[in-house]
């Protein structure tokens, strides 16, 4: 089974309930998709078992020996990416138009080298994650390359955690196709509910089983109600409330998942969250 935990915004708390959940099954396989700030393997001591790079980005090259300097490459490009028949590779978007005006067949387009992908091998499981280049973007071939390295070491019955980007662009569209269930972590602002409506519209559109809960939810509870309103008049499954909770940064700051603090709220609420999942989902296979 593969669980994806996204956001319509960053600073939900998508990671940490992410982390948490993982915590509550044993041998879960986790997928750091969230390429941007992979930040699940900061929480444990592992190794990296396998290093492979991806080439998702391809940009213009320019070919010395061909080139006469014309300059007609950077009058097309839009993008400012060349100067002086030298590429800027932060710049160039790998369009093409350059190799459509050079009258002498001297550019092409090369791939470049868009992340490291890695398997660790952690004291509580694998992780499959990647590290960006500086300057490139997550896709969603880089996405579908982290779900499919997370199944080959997931047994049949593994659970798989997907700790999604936030938004609804392309790497999260990756994320969720092809998902068992969505769980969606909204926060009560005006921010936080609308795009909460605007992920769970991707996530409807795309046929996929979806859960909600609300991250600190008695910070503002007026707002709590108007998203748990939103739900119940469009057939959402808000499947837990997660309270404030000082607990949460002390994790955070120990790196320690918040399931190991007994005490405290949060651990409390999430707990019963991933028991309410585990009842909808034995009841919608009936």
């Amino acid at each position: 089974m593969e669980l994806t935990v996204i956001s319509g915004k960053g600073g939900t708390g998508k990671t940490t309930i992410a982390l948490a959940l993982s915590e509550l099954v044993k041998d879960a396989v986790k997928a750091d998709c969230d390429v941007d700030a992979p930040n699940l393997y900061l929480f444990y001591d592992g190794r990296d078992i396998r290093k492979e790079y991806f080439y998702g980005e391809k940009k213009a090259v320019i070919d010395k020996k061909f080139c006469s300097g014309c300059n007609e490459c950077e009058k097309v490009c839009q993008f400012d990416a060349i100067k002086d028949s030298k590429v800027d590779f932060f710049k160039c978007e790998g369009c093409g138009a350059c190799i459509l005006v050079c009258p002498h067949s001297a550019i092409s387009l090369k791939e470049k080298k868009t992340a490291d992908v890695y398997i660790t091998q952690t004291n509580k499981g694998i992780i499959s994650r990647a590290q960006m280049e500086v300057g490139s973007e997550g896709s969603g071939k880089l996405i579908t390359m982290l779900r499919s390295n997370a199944r080959k070491f997931a047994d049949g019955n593994a659970l798989i955690i997907i700790d999604g980007s936030p938004g609804i662009g392309c790497p999260v569209i990756s994320s969720i196709t092809g998902s068992d269930a969505v769980l969606i972590v909204t926060e009560p602002t005006q921010s936080g509910l609308e795009d909460f409506v605007r992920v769970m519209e991707l996530c409807r559109h795309f046929g996929v089983i979806t859960f909600a809960c609300i991250n600190k939810y008695d910070i503002n509870e007026k707002k709590t109600e108007e998203i748990e309103n939103f739900c119940r008049k469009n057939d959402v499954y808000l499947i837990g409330k997660i309270p404030f909770d000082d607990t949460v940064m002390k994790s955070i700051k120990e790196l320690k998942p918040i399931v190991f603090y007994e005490g405290s709220k949060a651990n409390q609420a999430i707990r019963q969250m991933w028991d309410n999942i585990c009842k909808y989902i034995k009841y919608l296979n009936q």
